[in-house]
C-alpha cells in the first residue's frame, strides 16, 4: 500500500492507544483487492451529475454548548467562560472562539438538537446515519458506500468513496466507513490507516515520507515516482487483468498526487486553511487543517464522498482550555472550506456537514470538564444547495434535551442523500440473507427546512 507514516501516540477516555499515520491509497480495502472495487464500478451506472459530500467528524463528542448553543442564562456550573458572538444572520450567535464562522454563517445550517446517539465512542452515526445495532446481515454500509454502488466514478483515476481520516488499530472512534452488506468493494479508498496495516510493508510503499513532509511535493512526487520505477522493474505490470492495471493506476495516478498536492494552490488560499499541528498530542486525531484543502481538491478531481477527522474532543478534564486551543483551527478550517465552495462555484454541488457522535454534560465537573451525553449534540451544514442562514432545533435553558424540532442522525443523512440526487424510496438494495433494505427507513425524510 501506498503510506505516509507519521508517529507514535496514544490515549483516549477509553485508554485505547493511539498511533498515527497517513496512508496514500492501498492495494488491500479490508482484504480485497482495489481492482474488486474497480470491477463494481464497472457495473454501477455513473454519468450523473456529480455531486459530492464532505463528511467531517470530530472524534470524541464535541460540546454542543461551547459551539454553537451557549446558554448564557444557565448558572455558572453549566454555562461555562464562553462568550457569545454575533454573526452575520441577525439573531444568531455562537461561540466566541469561531470568529471566520460568524462572517459565513448565513452559507450554514446550524442544527442545536440532534438526538438518537447511542453514545459510544465511534463515529458509526456519522457515517451510516444508523446504531451499530441492530444491523442487517452484513452490517450497515457508510453513506459513502450507498454513493460508490450506485453513482459509481466520476473519474477512473479518482475512487467516489474516500477517507482522510486518522484510524487506530483498536479504537472505533477511528471508524470512516465500510461497505456492510454492499461489499468492501464499496469501503472507502483510505488515505489514512493504522499502524498494524503498515507493518505488513507489503505492495507498494512512499518512502521517507511523514505526516510533517506531506506538503514537501519534491519528495512526495519522487516517492510516487520510485514506486513506478519498481513497478516497471519487477515486472508485476506482465500478466495481470485490466482492473488490477488500473487500481495499480489509481495508486500511481498524477491525478490523485495532484489531488493531494496541495503546492498547487494559490499561496493565499493555502493560507486561508491555516497550518495545521503536525506535532501531534498523545491523543486524538490530526489537527490537520491541510486535510480541508485537500478534500476539497480530491472532490474536484471527482471523488464524490470524502471523509476526515479533525483533533479531538473527549475533554473529561479542562475543557474550555482544550476548546481554546482547538476551536479556532477548525474554525479557520472550515470557513475556508465553505468560502472555497461559493468562489469556485461549487456550493449547489458540494454538501459540508460537521458533526460528532455525541455532546457533552451541561454541568461541569470538578476537573473542569464535561463527559459524555447523548441525549442531545449538534451539527453544521453548508453547501448541497440548501435553503441556508437558519437555525433548527432548541434546547432547554440548561442544554440538557431538545426541546424544538428534535433532529435524528438518519434525517441529516436523508438531507444528504437528497442533495446527491437519490430518491429516498426508489433505492433498494438486499443484505446478505436477501431482505431489502433502503437508504433510511419508511418515514424518514430530509430536513423540510432545508430543502
Amino acid at each position: 500500500m501506498l503510506s505516509i507514516f507519521g508517529k507514535t501516540r496514544r490515549g483516549y477516555c477509553d485508554r485505547v492507544d493511539r498511533r498515527d499515520f497517513l496512508h496514500i491509497g492501498g492495494m488491500a480495502l479490508g482484504g480485497l483487492g482495489l481492482s474488486e472495487l474497480l470491477r463494481a464500478e464497472s457495473r454501477s451506472a455513473g454519468g450523473r451529475s456529480h455531486k459530492a459530500l464532505i463528511n467531517v467528524f470530530l472524534p470524541g463528542g464535541p460540546p454542543h454548548q461551547d459551539f454553537w448553543d451557549l446558554k448564557l442564562d444557565a448558572p455558572a456550573e453549566i454555562r461555562g467562560e464562553f462568550q457569545p458572538i454575533k454573526t452575520n444572520v441577525p439573531g444568531l450567535d455562537i461561540c466566541e472562539v469561531f470568529p471566520r464562522l460568524a462572517t459565513v454563517m448565513d452559507k450554514c445550517v446550524v442544527i442545536r438538537s440532534v438526538v438518537g446517539a447511542t453514545g459510544g465512542h465511534d463515529a458509526y452515526q456519522c457515517m451510516t446515519g444508523r446504531p451499530l445495532n441492530p444491523a442487517p446481515a452484513g452490517g450497515w454500509p457508510a453513506g459513502g458506500a450507498w454513493v460508490s454502488k450506485l453513482q459509481g466514478a466520476v473519474n477512473k483515476s479518482i475512487p467516489p468513496h474516500l477517507s482522510l481520516c486518522y484510524k487506530t488499530d483498536h479504537g472505533p472512534w477511528g471508524y470512516d466507513g465500510d461497505g456492510g452488506f454492499l461489499g468492501i468493494a464499496h469501503s472507502p479508498f483510505k488515505l489514512v490507516g493504522g499502524r498494524n496495516e503498515t507493518s505488513k510493508r507489503e505492495n507498494m510503499t512512499l518512502q521517507g515520507i511523514t505526516l510533517d513532509r506531506l506538503q514537501d511535493r519534491r519528495s512526495l512526487l519522487t516517492s510516487f515516482d520510485q514506486i513506478r520505477r519498481q513497478l516497471d522493474s519487477s515486472g508485476r505490470m506482465a500478466g495481470i487483468d485490466d482492473f488490477t492495471q488500473q487500481a495499480i493506476g489509481i495508486l500511481t495516478s498524477s491525478e490523485l498526487a495532484d489531488a493531494i498536492d496541495i503546492s498547487k494552490e494559490d499561496p493565499e488560499t493555502i493560507a486561508r486553511y491555516g497550518k495545521g499541528e503536525t506535532g501531534f498530542r498523545d491523543d486524538g486525531a490530526p489537527k490537520m487543517t491541510e486535510n480541508f484543502l485537500i478534500a476539497r481538491r480530491l472532490v474536484e478531481a471527482g471523488a464524490r464522498v470524502v471523509s476526515l477527522n479533525f483533533s479531538r474532543w473527549d475533554h473529561h478534564g479542562q475543557n474550555f482550555q482544550a476548546v481554546r486551543q482547538d476551536a479556532p483551527l477548525l474554525d479557520r478550517a472550515t470557513t475556508a472550506l465553505i468560502e472555497d465552495l461559493y468562489l469556485r462555484g461549487l456550493d449547489k454541488d458540494v454538501t459540508v456537514v460537521v458533526w460528532g457522535e455525541f455532546g457533552r454534560t451541561p454541568k461541569i465537573n470538578p476537573s473542569a470538564g464535561r463527559d459524555h451525553w447523548p441525549q442531545v449534540s449538534t451539527a453544521l451544514l453548508a453547501g448541497g444547495g440548501m435553503r441556508t442562514g437558519q437555525v433548527i432545533g432548541a434546547t432547554n435553558r440548561l442544554g440538557e434535551y431538545a426541546t424544538e424540532r428534535p433532529v435524528s442522525f438518519q434525517e441529516i443523512w436523508a438531507t444528504i442523500y437528497r442533495n446527491l440526487g437519490f430518491d429516498l424510496r426508489a433505492v433498494r438494495e438486499f443484505d446478505l440473507r436477501g431482505r431489502p433494505q433502503y437508504l433510511v427507513d419508511e418515514g424518514v425524510q430530509p430536513l423540510r427546512e432545508v430543502v
